[in-house]
């Protein structure tokens, strides 16, 4: 089953306990995110720590009631150009509004999620595929039929093997 609109924005109002991403590109190029790119491109820096919008507004909402929403996003440096905007212009807020970002930096060992693509994971019982071209484009995403232990598994693998968004960052002029 194919997820869009109102059932994909469901997810995000009925998981329990914890909705979790896997990232895996180096770019996702997301037509709602062209201007803000634009901008970062032309020097354009943000304070995090004012950015109040619907999406910080849930992630401090659900943090309050127990809810948690994390990622890790697996990266090779150098950085391309869409993960600096990403870092500064929506980790750096989100993570402030209380969703757990790690980093998995494969620049100088082997990848232990090599092959494994995008997802999303509700409770450790749905997972949805994030399936996208090669370039970061969306092509869809796809509600996983299956048993979702193998997922658990990835995420398991992805946070021991990965650090904080806040100490990866350290250091950076984001």
């Amino acid at each position: 089953m194919l997820l869009a609109g109102e059932q994909w924005a469901a997810r995000f109002e009925e998981f329990q306990r914890e909705a979790w991403r896997l990232e895996t590109l180096p770019q996702y190029l997301m037509p709602q995110e062209s201007e803000e790119l634009q901008e970062f491109r032309d020097g354009t820096r943000i304070d995090p720590a004012t950015v109040h919008n619907e999406y910080t507004d849930r992630l401090r909402r659900q943090a309050t009631q127990g809810r948690l929403q994390g990622r890790v996003h697996i990266v090779t440096r150098p950085l391309a150009e869409y993960l600096r905007f990403e870092f500064a212009w929506y980790y750096a807020p989100h993570s402030l509004a209380g969703e757990r970002i790690r980093i998995l930096d494969v620049t100088d060992r082997p990848n232990p999620l090599d092959g494994v693509q995008d997802f999303w994971m509700f409770d450790h019982s749905e997972v949805v595929l994030m399936n996208y071209e090669p370039d970061g484009r969306q092509i869809n995403r796809e509600v996983f039929e299956g048993d979702p232990a193998k997922f658990i598994e990835y995420q398991r693998i992805a946070i021991s093997e990965s650090v904080s968004f806040e100490e990866y960052v350290t250091g950076f002029d984001l």
